[in-house]
């Protein structure tokens, strides 16, 4: 894997992408993924942004999404509970369930060859299309290397 070419590419990604207002999302998360390595190895987080968290953490939504669970359960990222409103070939929108905000919030988790790209966004539907949009520019220059 060329690490340097993912780092690289997160960076310039995530510095139009993420934060400030007036950028689409305002966290995102690209995690090590691995459907069929074995149960007992931890998932790493590869790179962040606008949110701390680590693998332990993330376990419940790894296991969400190992499980297949997608139209039975919820998951947790950070301190927001998710429900998923809408499922795709390799990505699926998910709402906050537990938002204080009247837009509400929401989550884009794309699956690639090699990575699970999670992003986060306030707002509707308006936010989610930009944020969509934003995703799918990281997904198609992580694929162009078979990643």
């Amino acid at each position: 894997m060329d690490w340097n070419f993912v780092h690289k590419t997160w960076e310039k990604w995530a510095s139009t992408s993420i934060g400030s207002s007036g950028e689409p999302l305002k966290a995102a998360l690209l995690i090590n993924y691995d459907p069929t390595a074995p149960s007992r190895l931890l998932s790493t987080i590869e790179e962040q942004e606008g949110i701390k968290t680590d693998p332990i953490e993330l376990s419940q939504f790894i296991d969400f999404i190992k499980h297949n669970k997608l139209q039975t359960g919820s998951f947790i990222i950070g301190e927001n509970e998710y429900i998923v409103t809408s499922i795709h070939e390799n990505w699926f929108c998910a709402r906050c369930m537990n938002t204080l905000k009247a837009a509400g919030e929401g989550a884009i988790v794309m699956q690639t060859k090699a990575f699970l790209l999670v992003a986060l966004y306030d707002g509707s539907i308006g936010s989610a299309s930009c944020a969509m949009a934003s995703v799918d520019q990281l997904a198609w220059q992580l694929s162009r290397r078979n990643l």
